[in-house]
């Protein structure tokens, strides 16, 4: 079954979704979240919580745009939270510290358990807002900055469109050279033979087929709601909102790209939304590029992924398919 088959064969949509971390996939159902992760030892080790969304508590966040936008931070937040459980299970904690641990009194072990916790945390959010600060900075105002001094200099006069036209080219060069760059890398490699076992997972399940290793491996690596699908479409978007919108100076121009970049956000994600959906050539058209892109994200995995990938699927599945349609 070749890629384009395995995507026409879909015979229902989902909420399921997913990220590949350090040896192991997280996959968010409807009501739950799950990392499994293939330890040293050769065994899979699923970690397994309840979805404790924000949308869940006030129903104006479940509004288009908002929805987007917090979406985002969450997934984030979730993402982070599993690759460091993934890596916690992967590192081999040394002797030493098994020694201590040991020697410790009940309540000392408790005490220490709760200072790690909370510096776990700690290190959670801190990660959260450096990524966001190094992707805004280096995707959105950095190719902001260039133009705008280049405007300054060598495009004096010229129409607002060519030069955020000129500055979304700048942003998604500096992007795909990012992802290519990292690709070359031998343990970001292994992390997206697992990123093509988890989508190759949700397709089988999406196709009504029974979750096997033999069934998910006919299966296509590209997804339409891939989270590299969605960075690319920010970049799409944000060309078309930032062409209405004149400046004076560079400052302004950056205020107003940090401004309108949760609107950019939500918009994106109400496309791909749509997108992950719809059956029509139009939205395929638009997915296309986030599906190429997927072709450097992913790559193809071994059995023993897609076996991790589905354990960590079926830990999240409803025993009602109703539950997590769109």
């Amino acid at each position: 079954m070749n890629e384009k088959q395995t995507q026409n064969c879909k015979t229902h949509m989902t909420s399921i979704g997913g990220q590949a971390v350090i040896e192991g996939v997280m996959m968010r159902g409807p009501k739950e979240i799950a990392v499994a992760v293939r330890t040293p030892d050769k065994g899979i080790i699923i970690d397994k919580k309840p979805v404790a969304s924000i949308l869940q508590k006030y129903k104006f966040l479940k509004l288009p745009i908002i929805r987007g936008v917090v979406s985002f931070i969450e997934s984030l937040i979730m993402g982070t939270k599993a690759l460091m459980f993934s890596a916690e299970l992967v590192d081999i904690e040394e002797e030493e510290d098994k020694k201590k641990k040991e020697t410790m009194t009940e309540e000392e072990r408790k005490a220490t358990e709760a200072k790690e916790g909370k510096m776990k945390n700690l290190a959670i959010y801190f990660s959260v807002a450096i990524s966001l600060v190094f992707g805004v900075g280096l995707f959105m105002l950095l190719p902001t900055v260039v133009v705008g001094l280049a405007r300054d200099y060598l495009f004096k006069g010229a129409n607002n469109f060519w030069v955020t036209l000129l500055e979304g080219v700048i942003r998604i060069a500096i992007f795909l050279a990012y992802v290519s760059l990292v690709s070359l890398m031998k343990d970001i490699r292994r992390v997206f033979e697992y990123h093509g076992a988890e989508h190759k997972t949700i397709f089988c399940y999406e196709s009504g087929e029974e979750l096997t290793v033999e069934n998910a491996r006919r299966f296509s690596r590209l997804h339409p709601r891939c989270g590299t699908s969605f960075l690319l479409i920010v970049m799409v978007i944000s060309i078309i909102v930032f062409s209405f919108i004149s400046w004076s100076n560079p400052w302004q121009r950056l205020g107003i790209r940090l401004l309108l970049l949760p609107v950019v956000a939500g918009l994106s994600y109400e496309v791909i939304k749509f997108a992950g959906r719809s059956k029509s050539k139009c939205m395929r058209l638009v997915s296309m590029p986030g599906m190429w892109l997927q072709k450097i994200t992913t790559r193809e995995p071994d059995d023993s992924q897609l076996e991790v990938a589905i354990a960590s699927l079926k830990a999240v599945l409803t025993d009602n398919r109703e539950d997590d349609k769109w």
